[in-house]
């Protein structure tokens, strides 16, 4: 298929940003060293915001905070426009 590596590169990323955010708030429970909202959001931006939305729910996660709140579905929407102009659905 056409778009097979694509499809791959976005599982891959998404179910990686989840495992961040798992992974952060477990941190955070800890008291421990964490991963940076930097990391986080990058990580929601390249293209895993669907998993960075899922773990911010499932694990209640940074929910409170404007950065994500706002920011992880601005990349999601970014994320959607860009799958859909490298499909060809679209055109800017």
């Amino acid at each position: 298929m056409k778009y097979e590596l694509l499809i791959i590169y976005l599982f891959i990323i998404n179910v990686s940003t989840f495992i961040l955010y798992g992974i952060d708030k477990k941190k955070a429970i800890k008291h421990k060293f964490r991963i940076s909202e930097n990391t986080l959001i990058f990580s929601a931006f390249i293209g895993g915001s669907l998993g960075a939305l899922l773990g911010m729910q499932f694990f209640r996660h940074k929910t409170k905070h404007p950065k994500f709140i706002i920011g992880v579905p601005v990349c999601f929407i970014i994320n959607i426009i860009s799958v859909l102009y490298i499909c060809g659905f679209i055109r800017l």
